[in-house]
């Protein structure tokens, strides 16, 4: 019987937000959910986010900002997704993220944002239901 390979998850802190504890509670959550979950820690640039999902051969980049860095940091993860011509790595992010930023973080490429109060059941289940590499 051949096993499946778990889902491989990088879960970041872009930028000079020094608050993590929602992160955290995701990567455990995700992890509880059968994941593996690699954490990278706090402030975080977008280029060492993009080199460690690359190293690290992960099929989700999970990002958390509350700093309101967001609309420079996530889309620049994106441009560097793109450079590399990486296009099979599913972009989320999450955090305090006003709704009148949603539209432009899809239109960069973020395939969903979560904000506080998400239920983590529904971030797994978007993660299993949009999963780019086979």
């Amino acid at each position: 019987m051949q096993e499946s390979r778990k889902i491989r998850v990088l879960a970041a802190k872009p930028g000079l937000d020094g608050h993590d504890r929602g992160i955290k509670v995701i990567c455990a959550a995700l992890r509880d959910a059968g994941m593996e979950v690699i954490y990278t820690g706090l402030r975080q640039t977008p280029e060492q986010i993009v080199n460690a999902a690359v190293q690290e051969d992960v099929d989700v980049i999970a990002m958390s900002c509350l700093s309101g860095a967001h609309t420079y940091l996530f889309p620049r993860v994106m441009e560097l997704l793109r450079d590399k011509k990486i296009d099979d790595i599913l972009v989320m992010g999450g955090g305090i993220i006003p709704e009148e930023d949603g539209p432009a973080m899809k239109g960069a490429g973020i395939a969903a944002i979560f904000t506080p109060g998400t239920d983590t059941g529904d971030i797994v289940s978007f993660i299993r239901d949009n999963l780019k590499k086979n």
